[in-house]
């Protein structure tokens, strides 16, 4: 086989790669269009709006609520008491910013969310 033909291969699966990693890349979508993408595995991002840590409540969940407070909240990141310690304390250090999380959207009530089960998973502290 020549040089060339393994060049042009070469070029050609290579090609291939980078159209599979651009085509796998995360979404980025705004709080507001979550509801859109149930089931999928994207970056959701927004203004924190109101937070909330339940501490009496089953499973000690933190709720942050994007872009609209609680209860009129149109996306929640949810973190649930077995994991907030990892997050310190999340509703001072994300309050009043922008912030994205990555995970699988799910709906919750008619209200889309992600839980975070790792502070790796929230942008924009």
């Amino acid at each position: 086989m020549s040089q060339r033909r393994i060049t042009q291969r070469t070029v050609i699966f290579c090609a291939i790669l980078m159209w599979i990693s651009l085509a796998q890349a995360q979404k980025s979508i705004q709080a507001a269009d979550a509801k859109d993408h149930i089931g999928e595995r994207a970056t959701v991002c927004g203004q924190v709006a109101s937070t909330h840590f339940a501490e009496r409540s089953k499973g000690e969940p933190t709720f942050i609520n994007l872009d609209k407070p609680y209860p009129n909240q149109i996306f929640t990141i949810l973190i649930w008491g077995s994991d907030r310690a990892k997050f310190g304390d999340p509703e001072r250090a994300y309050s009043g910013k922008h912030v994205c999380v990555t995970g699988r959207i799910a709906s919750y009530r008619g209200v889309a969310e992600i839980i975070a089960y790792e502070p790796s998973q929230i942008s924009g502290r």
